[in-house]
């Protein structure tokens, strides 16, 4: 029997909704079956936490005495891009520091501003008639801020490649660094837990759809950058590289850093650790046939990045379960496997999400508008 929105958010409300987690409803699939199970479950719960660079910061400042309209603007020898108004400014997550280089950047910014730490804001401008000043320094906190929120352009890949490293020296990577001869292998999705892989066909992820984002209660913006719905997938829809993602938004006054963290990569730079977590309403047996997805059903292909030419060429393709195992096998070789996503948080975001909804915190937002099912990704021309 099919359900509603409407439905499911009238069980929230009285306490009544059944809600599991992604790992937990396999094992309720396979002892009730989908048809059964789907009648039985109201909502299932998603999440990954792993590296996710194109992230940062929309910041408002408010008008200092004589106002001044900021061009260059750092915070804590980051820069942020002001070239939008007079005092908004966009600091992004992979941004480097003047003085310290990649070890701090923009996501230690915006990570020390939800810890309620001191930022120094040093701007200049030209002057004119309705804006003044041309300089100014001073400290800010988060609640000094008006306006304070994350808009990420690129989070949530629907499935990633995996990385290995074919070369005889090492290479540093925003997958981690790569030992040499296919030393060993990184891969940065949470599986069976990703949210996108369990909705793979965007049922009921779209523009709108309320999601937990870094510990607060945040919203999907608009399809993801990179969006490319027409990657090659099995006959149930799920990818077999990497597919959809998600532009997302939340209030960085409302988070939390147990769920968003900095992270510095040897030999690339800064990236933002983040915790995103969506729930998935189970409106007739099809979504539960999807959420129902196993490591062993979700494949990915092994890239080398270790190429002299720089193209990066598919070794092998693998699933999720021989990921976990610790070790695969590439030409012949056993090669120890690593994941950079956390699957120990992924875990935890699922958990506190499933009980936020139980306890009538959290309600389900129908998207405003769905996702496009056809479409793929441009390459940049070069000469």
């Amino acid at each position: 029997m099919a359900k509603t929105y409407e439905e499911i958010n009238a069980k929230i409300k009285n306490g009544e909704a059944v809600v599991v987690t992604a790992e937990e409803v396999i094992d309720i699939i396979r002892e009730k079956g989908t048809k059964a199970a789907s009648e039985y479950v109201d909502v299932v719960t998603t999440a990954t936490f792993g590296p996710m660079c194109s992230s940062g910061a929309f910041l408002n400042f408010g008008h200092a005495s004589p106002p001044i309209r900021m061009q260059k603007t750092f915070l804590n020898q980051v820069e942020a891009y002001s070239g939008i108004a007079a005092v908004d400014t966009y600091i992004g997550a992979t941004e480097w520091s003047k003085d310290r280089g990649y070890e701090y950047g923009g996501a230690h910014v915006i990570c020390d501003l939800i810890a309620g730490k001191s930022i120094t804001l040093e701007a200049t401008a030209n002057a004119s008639d309705c804006y003044p000043r041309k300089e100014i320094k001073t400290e800010i906190t988060l609640d000094d801020l008006n306006e304070a929120y994350l808009f990420n352009p690129r989070n949530a890949y629907q499935n990633y490649n995996a990385a290995t490293n074919s070369a005889d020296k090492a290479v540093k990577t925003y997958m981690g660094i790569l030992k040499p001869e296919h030393g060993n292998v990184t891969y940065c999705t949470s599986g069976e837990l990703s949210p996108l892989l369990n909705d793979p066909t965007y049922r009921t992820i779209g523009i709108g759809t309320r999601i937990f984002l870094a510990g607060a209660q945040g919203y999907v913006s608009w399809r993801g950058t990179q969006f490319n719905a027409s990657a090659e997938r099995d006959e149930n829809g799920v990818p077999k590289k990497p597919a959809g993602t998600l532009a997302v938004i939340g209030d960085l006054k409302d988070m939390d850093t147990r769920f968003i963290s900095p992270g510095v990569f040897e030999g690339y730079g800064v990236s933002l650790f983040l915790g995103i977590g969506i729930p998935i309403p189970i409106l007739d047996e099809d979504m539960m046939k999807a959420v129902g997805i196993t490591n062993k059903e979700i494949t990915t292909n092994v890239v080398d990045y270790g190429r002299e030419d720089g193209n990066r060429t598919v070794v092998r393709s693998v699933n999720y379960e021989e990921l976990r195992s610790g070790a695969i096998e590439i030409k012949g070789k056993k090669v120890k496997t690593a994941p950079i996503t956390s699957l120990k948080k992924s875990r935890e975001i699922a958990a506190l999400l499933k009980l936020q909804i139980q306890q009538g915190e959290f309600y389900l937002q129908k998207p405003v508008e769905m996702f496009p099912v056809v479409g793929s990704v441009k390459g940049l021309k070069t000469k």
